[in-house]
């Protein structure tokens, strides 16, 4: 059942990569940036996304076209009232998603249903911060989002099961895999992968294997597509620390989960990954 509009608020990696997905699958798309410049820059960049896949010939040009003509900008979240959907991927700061949620409670219809994107924070605590917490699921893409297949649905206490199994709909009818999981730290996917970042960390700061060594490593023994470091750079050093530190507090400290000083320093030094033009790699333009 496809969405007849969906609205997408913030216009970086994951908005922009949610708001081609979604377009794609045949939704109009309403994209909004408290920065309107930020809105254009992403609605060019996702043109020439779609241009590419139609010069590789995975997209026709008529599709190409009708994808384009889907996403719109939008100026001010009163914009997306009439969206069936509202998906919220904005920087993870609670207190950013409070304030957007509260907002979005108030200028969106009672029967739009109101999803983030975070990738660790409690969707039962941001439901709260509407009157329609049963309306509100975590509905979680993976970098880059136009080309993973998995997305977390997670449901919140108060979130209602029509709402979960129409997110679960919505995301099969973008062509991907739902898995329906509870509100828990970190949820299914960034729990189980604290350990792989931590642990190499550990290993990297005990000097017993260089970061390239250990990526080297997990790809050719453990048969992974990206070692721990190549993955943190292209997902961003700050978010992976933000949701290091979230999942470590979620569980109340449990040293299983606890971050490493070393990406924290990466963090403070800009050395943020791809994004940044370097992190534990250096890119070029």
């Amino acid at each position: 059942m496809n969405a007849k509009r969906v609205g997408v608020v913030g216009s970086g990696t994951m908005g922009s990569g949610i708001a081609q997905a979604i377009s794609q699958s045949g939704s109009s798309v309403l994209l909004y940036d408290i920065n309107e410049t930020a809105v254009n820059h992403a609605i060019a960049k996702i043109s020439g996304q779609l241009d590419r896949l139609q010069e590789k010939g995975k997209l026709s040009k008529a599709d190409c076209l009708a994808a384009k003509e889907r996403i719109r900008p939008a100026i001010s979240l009163a914009e997306l009232g009439d969206c069936d959907l509202v998906i919220e991927a904005a920087v993870e700061r609670m207190e950013i998603k409070r304030d957007l949620f509260r907002q979005l409670d108030e200028c969106c219809r009672t029967e739009t249903i109101l999803a983030t994107n975070t990738s660790s924070f409690s969707v039962t605590e941001i439901g709260g911060f509407t009157s329609r917490a049963e309306r509100v699921a975590g509905l979680h893409f993976f970098n880059p989002a136009p080309l993973m297949p998995l997305v977390e649905v997670i449901r919140g206490i108060k979130t209602a099961e029509e709402t979960v199994r129409w997110l679960y709909r919505f995301v099969c009818d973008l062509g991907k895999s739902p898995v329906i999981c509870e509100d828990t730290p970190g949820f299914i996917v960034n729990r189980v992968a604290r350990p792989y970042y931590n642990e190499a960390l550990r290993i990297l700061g005990d000097r017993v294997a260089t970061a390239e060594q250990i990526d080297r490593i997990m790809k050719k023994a453990g048969a992974f597509r990206m070692g721990p470091f190549e993955l943190q750079d292209l997902i961003g050093i700050d978010i992976n620390f933000s949701t290091t530190e979230s999942v470590h507090a979620g569980f109340f400290g449990d040293p299983r989960f606890r971050p490493h000083f070393y990406q924290q320093r990466m963090m403070q030094a800009g050395k943020l990954g791809r994004k940044a033009g370097g992190g534990f790699y250096d890119y070029d333009e």
